[in-house]
């Protein structure tokens, strides 16, 4: 990959990316949410946020990079991370749904899912494998009871 398009592959690009797309959707997909859904929307939007706040912080707190393909140096299994593997992701999953429904585009919500599996098979996967390889068995053992989106096991 060119060093530019590399720089350019990370997660914020991915999301922006999926809200442009949802916007366009939104030109030609059939009013369905209404006011509910704008507010409904903005609430999940503003939580999205939150949660990747928190989660920065509690990553800057531990010394250890948010930058995915960098090696991390701390396991982080506390906080937000107690209940989600990959937070910032998630919060950007709720972003994303948090526009589609605030745009009011019925047509855009498969592309949540369309992101969350582009972001399981870019990211995701790849930090996984260097938290076994930093970690081992500690970040096996968080692994076996945070599920890796949303939850305990």
């Amino acid at each position: 990959m060119r060093p530019i398009l590399h720089q350019m592959d990370i997660p914020p690009t991915w999301l922006a990316l999926h809200v442009a797309v949802a916007w366009g959707l939104s030109l030609v997909s059939p009013a369905l949410f209404g006011d509910i859904g704008h507010w409904a929307g903005k609430l999940v939007f503003a939580l999205g946020i939150l949660l990747m706040a928190v989660a920065i912080l509690t990553m800057a707190r531990a010394r250890t990079t948010v930058i995915p393909r960098r090696d991390p140096s701390a396991l982080v299994t506390h906080g937000v991370f107690a209940w989600s593997r990959n937070p910032i992701y998630l919060a950007d999953a709720l972003i994303l749904t948090g526009a589609v429904l605030m745009l009011d585009a019925v047509l855009a919500l498969p592309l949540v899912a369309s992101f969350a599996w582009l972001i399981q098979v870019r990211f995701i996967r790849d930090e996984e494998a260097r938290l076994t390889l930093a970690f081992g068995p500690e970040f096996d053992l968080w692994a076996g009871r945070t599920r890796r989106w949303l939850g305990r096991k």
